[in-house]
C-alpha cells in the first residue's frame, strides 16, 4: 500500500512513518509543512529509505495537494496545530489549518479516489469529564479553540462519507508521550527543563487529569483503524494511565534527579479542562492491546531527551523555551 502521511515531521506523525517501515512492506510519502514543530531532524533516519519520499508542503493549499497525492492508496491525517496555550493566543491559525485544512486534505483525496482515509483526532473534542469517560457517541464539549478547531476538523471529515461516500475513519486519542516531541508539551518541556536545571511550571493546583500513553501503543491503535476500521465511524484509543499533572510532575522530579524545589506554581491555564477520560472498548474489539508499560516508557523517554540533546537544545532555543 501506499500511504499519504500528512504532519509527519511532527511527533505523532514521524514516530508513526518510523513504526511503519519497520513493520510493514507499505511505502509512504511524508507531507509536511515544517513549522515551528515540524522538524526535519525528525524523520532524518527515514527520508533516505527507499520507500519513503519527503515534499514539503501545506494541507492548506489544495493544488500542492492534489499534485503531491496522486497514485496513493491511503490518506493518514495527522498534521493539525495542537497546543492549547497557542490556540488560546491565535485562535485564528487553529481554525485554518485544523479545519480549512482537513476540508481541503478529504476534498482532495475524494478527487483522487483514495481507498481509506485516516483522521487523527484528540479526546479532548468531549470536554472536561468528572467522573466515568467518554464514548464515541457522546456529545462533543470542546472548551478551546484547538479543541474545537478538532472538533469542527471530525465532523468535516465525517460528513465526507455521508455526502460523497469517502472511506473515511476518525481515531480520537488520550495524550502521547514519546521521543520526538517538541519540547512545549508538559512531558518533554519539563523533562528538558530539569535536564538542565531549571524549574518547571505547574499550572493552578496540579489536579488535572490526563491519560497518557505512549506514541508507539497510539500508533499501532491508528494502524489498526485505518486497516480494519468501519467506515464511518469513530474509534477511541486511550491507555487508563490516568494521572494527575502533579503526580507526573513528581515523576519527572525523581527521573531527573531534581527535588521539589524545581517545581513553579503558576497561574492557570484559562478555560483549563479538568480531566479526560476515554473508553477504548471498540478499538479492543478490533483486536488492540496496549504493549508499553507507563511506567518504563516514561523512564525511556526522560533517557531519550537525556541521550538527544542535539536534537531539543535548537528548537528550545529558536522558540525561546
Amino acid at each position: 500500500m501506499k500511504l499519504f502521511v500528512t504532519g509527519a515531521a511532527g511527533f505523532i506523525g514521524s514516530n508513526y512513518v518510523r513504526w511503519l517501515l519497520a513493520n510493514s512492506d507499505d511505502q509512504v510519502t511524508i507531507f509536511d509543512k515544517l513549522t515551528y514543530a515540524g522538524n526535519i531532524e525528525s524523520i532524518r533516519d527515514v527520508v533516505d529509505d527507499r520507500r519513503c519520499r519527503f515534499v514539503q508542503g501545506d494541507i492548506c493549499d489544495a493544488d500542492v495537494v492534489l499534485d503531491a497525492m496522486k497514485t496513493h492508496d491511503a490518506v493518514v491525517h495527522f498534521a493539525a496545530e495542537s497546543h492549547v496555550d497557542r490556540s488560546i493566543v491565535d485562535p485564528y491559525a487553529f481554525v485554518r489549518t485544523n479545519a480549512f485544512g482537513t476540508n481541503v486534505m478529504c476534498d482532495v483525496a475524494r478527487q483522487v479516489g483514495v481507498e481509506r482515509f485516516l483522521h487523527i483526532s484528540t479526546d479532548e473534542v468531549y470536554g472536561s469529564i468528572e467522573t466515568g469517560s467518554f464514548t464515541e457517541t457522546d456529545r462533543l464539549g470542546p472548551r478551546s479553540p484547538y479543541a474545537a478547531s478538532k472538533a469542527s476538523s471530525d465532523l468535516i471529515a465525517l460528513s465526507y462519507v455521508t455526502t460523497h461516500g469517502m472511506p473515511v475513519v476518525v481515531t480520537r486519542c488520550s495524550n502521547n508521550f514519546g521521543p520526538y516531541q517538541f519540547p512545549e508539551k508538559l512531558i518533554p518541556l519539563f523533562t528538558t527543563n530539569l535536564l538542565d536545571g531549571k524549574k518547571v511550571p505547574l499550572y493552578g493546583d496540579g489536579g488535572n487529569v490526563r491519560d497518557w500513553i505512549h506514541v508507539e501503543d497510539h500508533n499501532r491503535a491508528a494502524h489498526l483503524v485505518l486497516k480494519e476500521g468501519e467506515v464511518g465511524e469513530v474509534y477511541n484509543i486511550g491507555a487508563h494511565n490516568e494521572i494527575t499533572n502533579r503526580e507526573i510532575t513528581y515523576r519527572l522530579l525523581e527521573l531527573c534527579g531534581r527535588d521539589e524545589s524545581f517545581v513553579q506554581p503558576v497561574a492557570d491555564r484559562l478555560g483549563h479542562d479538568r480531566r479526560y477520560s476515554v473508553t477504548i472498548d471498540k478499538i479492543s474489539a478490533l483486536g488492540w492491546k496496549m504493549q508499553r508499560s507507563f511506567e518504563e516508557s516514561l523512564a525511556e523517554t526522560v533517557q531519550w531527551y537525556r541521550d538527544n540533546r542535539s536534537w531539543w537544545e535548537p528548537l528550545k532555543a529558536r522558540a525561546g523555551l
